[in-house]
């Protein structure tokens, strides 16, 4: 029988923003201003950022910034950008991927798994063209694909003031994990979106087959809305943007392509996402992106307005380890202000 996502027996070690379970029952999305959530209020978010042109050496630069959390003997979801089998930054770059795996391997992560959905393509064979299971045999993970979930696999996310009507459904393994980590691009999305990195990359956890999200999210007024509000129903601990490639325009599978050659890391995805649509602005991008403050963005207003994460400029810190990489944080901040 389908049961109804609850947070307080739920959502176990996966919590939600470092919030107690009790302390959202009873509490309705319009009411998210008023809530006592310091997790992110209390200090600044840091993002850090890395200049290089390399993806392995971008990943561990990125985790010597800001590290991985303690995943030794412990379960971990990877959840990469598989919407197409593109070349990066159409879809996560399995350089990328690898580097991550290795690292949690070198971190004593026990289990291992790759989750993702993609679409329009077929799933299974995304990850067929873009050799994933071969990278699963090699290292001795799993793979998971969120379109050959069952019913009693999933589970209903629901809550007053949501955009969806009546809720989504998404993957029971991203509350049974001990962690999960994000990876995303850096990119416009020409189908709505307007960008696409760690917020956007939530939208692969809900299923397509057998349900009607898509045209629900697709044919919505609110479709921003909606994006950043899938984010409720997770909570990785970390999100790593490859941003050593970027499009400017078009997206999410082709666009125009500019080598931007940072990589971002960040606990907070309201923070890694204006900090890469002001990379965006450096470079040259979309009417929307060019002429919107980034806080302004529907995107990041309703994901800072339901405290996913930071609630404005003032609240993000750029770090870097190069001389290079802090003087364009410097510059980016100037596009975030």
């Amino acid at each position: 029988m389908e049961k109804i996502f609850d947070f307080a027996n739920d959502i176990g070690r996966r919590q939600f923003i470092s919030l107690s379970g009790s302390a959202l029952l009873g509490l309705s999305l319009l009411s998210f201003s008023d809530w006592d959530n310091k997790a992110f209020a209390a200090s600044k978010s840091q993002v850090g950022l890395i200049k290089t042109s390399n993806r392995s050496d971008g990943v561990k630069r990125s985790l010597n910034l800001i590290p991985l959390p303690d995943v030794n003997g412990d379960s971990v979801l990877i959840k990469p950008n598989f919407n197409t089998a593109d070349p990066a930054p159409g879809s996560t770059d399995n350089e990328t991927l690898i580097t991550i795996i290795e690292e949690l391997q070198k971190a004593g992560a026990e289990r291992i798994i790759i989750g993702e959905r993609s679409g329009p393509p077929d799933t299974e064979e995304v990850m067929e063209e873009k050799g994933i299971f071969e990278i699963a045999e090699e290292y001795n993970i799993e793979i998971i694909n969120f379109d050959q979930l069952t019913d009693d696999e999933l589970t209903l996310f629901n809550r007053e003031g949501l955009h969806w009507p009546d809720g989504f459904k998404i993957p029971r393994i991203l509350n049974e994990v001990d962690h999960i980590i994000a990876t995303g691009c850096l990119k416009t999305h020409q189908f709505g979106g307007q960008f696409t990195m760690a917020l956007k990359l939530a939208v692969g956890i809900i299923p397509r087959e057998g349900t009607d999200y898509m045209s629900q999210l697709h044919n919505s007024d609110y479709m921003r809305r909606m994006i950043a509000e899938i984010s409720l129903a997770y909570s990785p601990d970390l999100f790593i943007i490859d941003g050593v490639e970027a499009f400017t325009s078009g997206g999410p599978s082709t666009g125009n392509r500019v080598d931007s050659n940072i990589f971002l890391v960040s606990k907070d995805p309201v923070a890694v996402d204006a900090t890469g649509v002001a990379m965006l602005k450096n470079l040259g991008s979309t009417d929307i992106i060019m002429n919107t403050p980034v806080f302004e963005l529907e995107q990041i207003a309703r994901a800072a307005e339901i405290q996913l994460g930071v609630s404005g400029p003032e609240e993000i810190e750029i770090i870097s380890d190069s001389e290079e990489g802090k003087n364009l944080a410097a510059e980016l901040k100037g596009f975030l202000d």
